[in-house]
């Protein structure tokens, strides 16, 4: 696949011009409603398709097809990655206003991270063949565990990550507005807001760790694996707020996103002796998915929507406006003691 200079930067363009309206349209503290949340949802999920029509039309069906099948996967992985920031959410009581902040940049932490993993994987896999060997073994061990402890939901006040963040970053004791980071009697503290923001980007990380394996296994091409990372991540702040409260509902996901991970790997390992069409592979993909949350919905109508539930939580102050305005300049001089 012969991708022309312009093609990358106007991709690039287009994503950084996509995050700066969004930041933009967003740059107060305020509560994204359902019909603001699924607006920008059919935003972002138009702009996909129609970059992978884009696809299809210069380069041909197949990679065309190629592009679909990425873009499903990582849209469909990313939904067990918003029930997860959810939880995180509730866990630490960050006010509905605040959270746009930290999802916007979990989410430019995520594609620049997602990037150096493409990165690597295409080097890795173009160096030495035998890791896709390790990839599909992986992918279906990963669809099997998921499975298997479907049921289970991660702590996030148990977090071993969380417990080294805090003991080696001080933390204040309330959300100063969206401040990450701020300086009381000299001493620079992280906020809440900047543990959370930490414990996204750790958990995005690890969600990359199988969703990177899981694209290659449908296309080897990095320009198609970065753009179906790329437009998918990019809704994940809309999907959010339209999908958070609906956590409980989806309970046949995590079979559907195993199915998937165990189909996907089990297509990568056989790729010296059969070449699954990438068709089939994609009518597959978009089925299972499709089973799944249909499944969900029928099993659990009539359930209202409401805040994820979680066991423990960590409640945090809200620090009020002469509170905020009595804070020293975080890279100013410090205060004499």
């Amino acid at each position: 696949m012969d991708v022309p200079l312009w093609l990358w930067l106007t991709v690039f363009g287009l994503i950084l011009g996509m995050l700066a309206v969004d930041l933009f349209a967003h740059r107060h503290a305020s509560v994204i409603s359902l019909k603001e949340a699924a607006w920008w949802s059919v935003v972002w999920v138009s702009l996909g398709i129609a970059f992978g029509g884009l696809i299809w039309y210069l380069y041909g069906a197949e990679l065309g097809q190629q592009y679909f099948a990425g873009f499903v996967i990582e849209k469909s992985l990313a939904v067990d990655n918003v029930f997860v920031w959810a939880i995180i959410f509730a866990a630490f009581s960050v006010p509905r206003q605040f959270q746009h902040r930290v999802l916007f940049l979990g989410v430019l932490g995520a594609l620049i991270f997602r990037g150096i993993f493409i990165a690597l994987g295409y080097t890795l896999i173009k160096s030495f063949g035998w890791v896709l060997y390790l990839f599909a073994a992986f992918l279906i061990w990963t669809g099997i565990q998921m499975m298997l402890k479907r049921n289970e939901h991660m702590d996030p006040t148990e977090s071993k990550f969380l417990k080294l963040f805090q003991r080696f970053i001080p933390t204040a004791d309330k959300f100063y507005g969206q401040k990450l980071l701020v300086r009381k009697a000299g001493v620079v503290l992280a906020t809440p807001l900047l543990l959370v923001l930490a414990l996204v980007e750790f958990t995005d990380i690890i969600f990359a760790v199988d969703s990177i394996p899981a694209i290659f296994a449908v296309t080897d091409e990095p320009f198609i694996v970065f753009t179906a990372n790329a437009f998918a991540v990019l809704g994940l702040r809309a999907m959010y707020f339209l999908l958070a409260d609906l956590i409980h509902r989806f309970v046949y996901l995590k079979v559907g996103l195993s199915v998937i991970l165990i189909w996907v790997g089990i297509k990568m390992a056989l790729h010296d002796v059969y070449k699954v069409p990438t068709t089939l592979s994609l009518a597959v993909i978009i089925g299972v998915i499709a089973i799944a949350v249909i499944a969900s919905l029928i099993k659990t109508k009539g359930q209202a929507r409401h805040e994820a539930e979680v066991e423990h939580k960590q409640v945090f102050e809200i620090a009020t406006e002469e509170e905020i305005s009595q804070l020293e300049p975080v890279f100013g001089k410090r205060t004499k003691s």
